[in-house]
């Protein structure tokens, strides 16, 4: 798909619905104008990543155009079996690998240009990019404070193999979003956190603002809860180990 962040969105939102939205659906929900919603709907026909769909009227009037994403598949299951057994002999071993590896994998993505500048920026890139990957990401508003965000992720593509490998499938997820927060610029401000079958069919990432080692955003004044621009990203031998970054699952415990 072509960098295009509204794009990025209106797919991310069509991923998440339940049914065809038309454009003054989707202009609404944006804040978009909808022939600007149209153009970029256009597009994403032309790539092939929605399709339309005839809907009835509203009242009077000819049918209304709907659009529904095309639901990708995540083909790595085999690949992640192997990861699985060959990435080391213990699960805190599996585990900063396979962070790692989720970092890797970021990196090689393209993500687009938005700038996280708070905490719901780093939230909506979050959700955009697992409704991409076919999580089914929604909000979760349990415990939602002004420096601590969740989200439910409902559909993991690989859960199955997650309730016997958490520590490495998890853990290339949770690398995943921290490598695409940090190259939006979210790098010492926002830690992620990945919480494996809070519920048997659900994962909940928890998002959180940071300031380092200085001290956390609670203490901070409310004026300075927004991100600042990031510098230079931190090698990986710099950071702490990301061996137990996410909690496994009550029946590994």
């Amino acid at each position: 798909m072509s960098d295009s962040w509204p794009r990025r969105r209106l797919l991310a939102i069509l991923r998440g619905a339940t049914e065809p939205l038309d454009a003054q659906e989707l202009a609404r929900i944006t804040g978009q104008h909808v022939t600007t919603v149209r153009f970029h709907l256009d597009v994403l026909t032309r790539e092939s990543l929605v399709r339309q769909f005839q809907q009835p009227p509203r009242g009077r009037g000819r049918p209304r155009i709907g659009y529904r994403a095309v639901q990708r598949s995540v083909g790595y299951q085999e690949l992640a079996q192997v990861l699985a057994d060959h990435l080391g002999p213990d699960p805190i071993t599996r585990s900063a690998a396979a962070v790692e590896a989720g970092r890797a994998w970021g990196a090689r993505m393209d993500i687009g240009a938005q700038q996280v500048e708070s905490l719901a920026d780093a939230r909506d890139i979050t959700m955009s990019l697992m409704s991409e990957l076919g999580f089914a990401p929604e909000k979760d508003p349990v415990g939602e404070t002004a420096e601590h965000v969740g989200i439910n992720l409902t559909a993991c593509p690989l859960r199955e193999l997650a309730r016997s490998h958490s520590e490495v499938v998890c853990g290339v997820h949770l690398g995943l979003m921290r490598e695409v927060l940090e190259r939006n610029g979210a790098r010492g401000r926002v830690g992620v956190q990945l919480h494996p079958f809070v519920e048997p069919e659900l994962c909940t990432a928890r998002l959180e603002l940071t300031y380092g080692e200085e001290g956390s955003a609670a203490a901070a004044p409310a004026e300075e809860r927004r991100i600042a621009p990031s510098g230079p990203r931190v090698p990986p031998q710099l950071r702490d180990t990301d061996a137990d970054v996410f909690e496994q699952p009550a029946q590994q415990r």
